[in-house]
């Protein structure tokens, strides 16, 4: 039985218990939520539960809804449609950033940025992620920016902020390493581009997006510690939400770090990348 298929269990019965209190601790823990944010969340609602008179479980989980609803931060991601717009995607290796430039440039399509939308392939540590990154320029009709592998990632950003201007285009979406296994020279070089934007781009609309594995649990916690103390993260993908049987990640984050998950990404294709509604995540985690 999955996460979800237990908390649906849990909050299917015909009565409110100690019990019930406890297996849902064990359960939120299991979701990704992490211990210390189960045991608040459980208290209150243990309380709450017994100063309001409820005594079934799913009287619990509306409360339960109410009681997690403000530990997450809710930021609508939108475009300026009178300034370029830069956004850095940030994350490790493997969460799926590459792909995600290529579902946001979709969904700014989608949403009123007109072509040319430009890529700049600030991950020249992989050769791999500029070829990738070429690719879906290609099929998606952007250009993308890009120098040999080894350059210097600034230089492609600020090579791709002139083509921007040049070419009137109104979006920049760069792409980044994460060489976690180097931190140190990781954390210089996003300082370095974050400096390519903040003080040589003018003035622009600047968003920083990290991407974190929803599939990853805890993990992903030590990812947002590392990227949000050296650049400030403007918002979360959670990528690979599909695959995911749990998602309390998603409060984690934001309790923890102040950062809000704007997209979702659900699948494998352009189109699968969904704006954050707090609401359908709520019943998506304890079940509606």
């Amino acid at each position: 039985m999955n996460f979800k298929d237990k908390i649906k269990a849990l909050f299917h019965r015909s009565q409110l218990s100690e019990e019930t209190f406890e297996e849902l601790e064990d359960l939120l823990i299991e979701g990704d939520i992490g211990a210390s944010i189960a045991f608040e969340v459980v208290d209150t609602l243990k309380n709450l539960c017994r100063k309001e008179g409820i005594s079934t479980p799913e009287d619990a989980r509306g409360k339960l809804k109410e009681i997690l609803r403000p530990f997450i931060k809710i930021a609508d991601f939108d475009f300026d449609d009178k300034r370029l717009n830069i956004v850095l995607i940030l994350g490790v290796n493997g969460v799926g950033k590459t792909t995600s430039c290529a579902k946001l440039a979709r969904w700014a399509e989608n949403n009123g940025i007109e072509q040319p939308i430009i890529f700049a392939a600030c991950d020249t540590f992989r050769a791999a992620a500029i070829e990738q990154l070429k690719i879906h320029g290609q099929r998606l009709g952007a250009r993308v920016i890009a120098q040999q592998h080894g350059s210097d990632p600034g230089a492609v950003l600020w090579d791709a902020i002139d083509a921007a201007r040049k070419n009137n285009a109104r979006l920049v979406i760069a792409d980044t390493a994460g060489r976690m296994h180097t931190r140190a020279d990781l954390l210089r070089e996003l300082e370095k581009l974050d400096r390519v934007v903040s003080q040589k781009a003018g003035d622009v609309s600047y968003q920083r997006l990290l991407v974190l594995d929803a599939t990853t649990g805890q993990n992903a916690m030590r990812q947002a510690e590392i990227f949000n103390g050296s650049v400030k993260i403007d918002g979360v993908i959670m990528a690979k939400y599909d695959s995911a049987s749990k998602g309390g990640m998603i409060i984690a984050v934001s309790k923890q770090f102040g950062l809000p998950t704007v997209f979702l990404g659900t699948g494998e294709k352009y189109g699968d990348l969904e704006p954050f509604d707090i609401d359908r995540y709520l019943d998506d985690f304890v079940g509606d």
